[in-house]
């Protein structure tokens, strides 16, 4: 049966309803399993809904008579959005990052309830670890509720494989950031912009707004033509997203992104940003960037230093330009696309909103 038309407040129903029922079950478990629970609660809270709104997009552009949205289409929705919960919940324990969305991250927020209960041992180490379960716990849920979801749905073998893809996709492209922190010495720097560019894509590119189409249309019953222009268009969105996202983590506004100016750099992000500078500048001024990038004691002072480095090189220019073209080419996938006209005029609205934002 179709439920509400508007889709954030369609998927945070859903979502309110199916973390009723966890705390239901962990009240019944004791105080420590509602602490977790609470916890998973929390990692829910705020956020764009993104990876929700283009799930429901690619159910949509390939259902054009459906006149709001099934359970089902809903269920699988959400699911995406507790599966980003336990990506974040374990990026920010990777990152070391103290808040997300202008919070307690949520091995921060751990950490503080195991001193405020007074119990023993060593509060951080108890957070990390509790950390590292919820992350699970998160996961173990976005199954749950996609199972529900695809319950008896004529189309469930090829939703599950688009999702297996993500999870796959996801995991990897975290692993390949990482590592990029590392490896980065050892290839040519003529290199480093391409590679930026494949962890982006497997890390954020597919997993944020491809897959997420591919999943909804998938649901829907999309043929292969639907399938390839919604991951032609997701893809390069998907490119723009993460280097606007690039951008804002060395330049956002705090207030506004929730995270400290220029956390990437403290982090040591590997980006296409920091690619383009090292492009740009002497051996000497290259190694100058590099002992700088990565020291999470990195101060105002030394973060303009990088800053004014990446726009006098003309890295920010070039990521612009790139954002900017990689939008040119996803609206492109969608003219005489076999998809239905009021979601693409809603893909191209959802693409806008993911490359000209401040957050």
């Amino acid at each position: 049966m179709p439920t509400s038309p508007e889709p954030i407040e369609a998927v945070s129903q859903r979502l309110d309803t199916f973390l009723s029922e966890q705390l239901l079950y962990a009240a019944a478990l004791g105080p420590e399993a509602e602490m977790l629970t609470r916890s998973g609660a929390s990692a829910l809270r705020g956020g764009k809904r993104l990876r929700a709104r283009f799930c429901l997009t690619g159910w949509g552009a390939v259902q054009p008579s459906a006149s709001g949205f099934t359970d089902a289409a809903l269920a699988v929705a959400t699911s995406l959005e507790i599966f980003h919960a336990a990506a974040l919940v374990h990026d920010d324990l990777v990152d070391n990052s103290d808040t997300r969305r202008g919070q307690p991250a949520a091995h921060r927020a751990l950490q503080n309830a195991h001193r405020d209960a007074a119990w023993t041992g060593d509060s951080d180490t108890f957070g990390r670890s509790g950390a590292i379960l919820l992350g699970d716990l998160l996961v173990a849920w976005s199954d749950d509720l996609l199972e529900e979801g695809l319950n008896g749905a004529a189309t469930a073998a090829a939703t599950r494989r688009a999702y297996a893809q993500m999870r796959r996709d996801v995991t990897i492209g975290q692993f390949l950031d990482v590592a990029e922190e590392s490896a980065y010495t050892v290839y040519p720097d003529d290199t480093h912009a391409e590679r930026a560019l494949r962890v982006a894509s497997y890390k954020s590119a597919r997993y944020s707004i491809q897959q997420p189409l591919q999943i909804g249309a998938a649901l829907g019953g999309a043929d292969d033509a639907q399938l390839d222009a919604l991951g032609r268009f997701g893809h390069d969105v998907g490119m723009a997203f993460q280097l606007r996202d690039d951008v804002l983590g060395v330049f956002g506004d705090t207030a506004v992104t929730g995270k400290p100016v220029g956390d990437d750099l403290r982090e040591g992000k590997r980006t296409v940003l920091v690619a383009y500078a090292r492009e740009a500048v002497t051996a000497d001024e290259r190694r100058a960037i590099d002992a700088r990038l990565g020291d999470p004691a990195l101060d105002a002072e030394q973060i303009g230093i990088l800053q004014r480095t990446i726009v006098d090189t003309g890295a920010l220019a070039r990521t612009e330009e790139l954002i900017a073209d990689y939008a040119r080419r996803a609206d492109l996938a969608l003219q005489n696309a076999p998809l239905d006209n009021e979601a693409v005029g809603d893909l191209r609205a959802l693409a806008r909103a993911a490359t000209e934002r401040a957050a």
